[in-house]
């Protein structure tokens, strides 16, 4: 049981990304008016880097692939997000998604930190190269 919690926590810590970036998608026109009035300049180029940043990472926690560097990837995403977008303190709702964000966060330290767990890529590409390792030295 413990080899598959990570594959589902990845899952579900993954899903807010996937979801924002598709409704990114769907929603373009709408996205980059919202942006414009922030006043976040190239808006087209950051909106479709967002979504890229999206869509990839959240893809990469859930197949457990380059993992660590997906979570600090959206780590890194996530800072100018947060400070830009939900920083007005004046706003219970505004608040809560700082510190749902400041959450998330963590959790994308923890990813990077301690990996994805036994069910992944990465670790499918592990054993790959340790056997591959074990067939080299046999050969030598």
């Amino acid at each position: 049981m413990n080899t598959v919690l990570p594959l589902f926590g990845r899952l579900l810590f993954a899903l807010i990304f996937l979801v924002s970036g598709v409704q990114k998608i769907v929603g373009f026109g709408t996205e980059y008016a919202r942006m414009a009035a922030e006043g976040i300049p190239l808006t087209g180029v950051l909106l479709v880097g967002a979504i890229v940043v999206e869509v990839a990472g959240a893809l990469f926690l859930i197949a457990g692939y380059r993992t660590r560097w997906a979570a600090l990837l959206l780590f890194l995403y996530l800072i100018p997000t947060t400070l830009i977008f939900h920083s007005d303190f004046g706003s219970p709702e505004q608040v809560n998604n700082f510190l749902k964000n400041l959450a998330i966060m963590g959790g994308l330290l923890f990813a990077s930190a301690h990996g994805p767990g036994a069910v992944s890529l990465d670790q499918q590409g592990d054993l790959g190269e340790a056997t591959h390792s074990k067939r080299q030295g046999a050969v030598s």
